[in-house]
């Protein structure tokens, strides 16, 4: 007595296919991906914006408790996040252009080309609490 098993063929899809298949998606996604830049620098834009508003908070309150701004991220207890060069996460880095009684301006300058048209991002708050492109990427 000869046991013999029987063996169903089981659709699936061989190597070739997969490679199509493969190669459809990444031309698909290489035709999109110019149309997503705007959103992806918009989307990392964000961070600038966020930091921004954390400074200009920070130095209301010190103007409340001294009656100036301050130049000193130390006195705001204001501290950067490190930057993806430093390798930290933040695409931005940060500085206070100035500072006095009244007024104080600082600057949010992206460390990559986030599209790679060669201009970086710059944002910029003042005394008023809004932020503003002053360069777009």
């Amino acid at each position: 007595m000869y046991n013999v098993i029987s063996r169903k063929k089981v659709p699936a899809l061989n190597l070739q296919e997969t490679l199509i298949v493969l190669a459809i998606i990444g031309i698909l996604l290489l035709l999109a991906l110019p149309n997503l830049m705007p959103l992806i620098s918009k989307a990392k834009s964000i961070e600038a914006q966020t930091q921004l508003k954390a400074l200009y908070n920070a130095q209301t309150t010190h103007r409340y408790m001294h009656s100036k701004f301050s130049a000193d991220f130390n006195e705001l207890d204001f501290e950067a996040p490190k930057t993806v060069k430093e390798n930290g996460t933040a695409n931005y880095r940060y500085e206070i252009i100035s500072a006095d009684n009244a007024t104080f301006k600082a600057r949010a300058e992206a460390v990559t080309d986030f599209d790679g048209d060669g201009i970086l991002n710059v944002w910029e708050i003042d005394e008023q609490g809004n932020p503003k492109q002053i360069t777009k990427d």
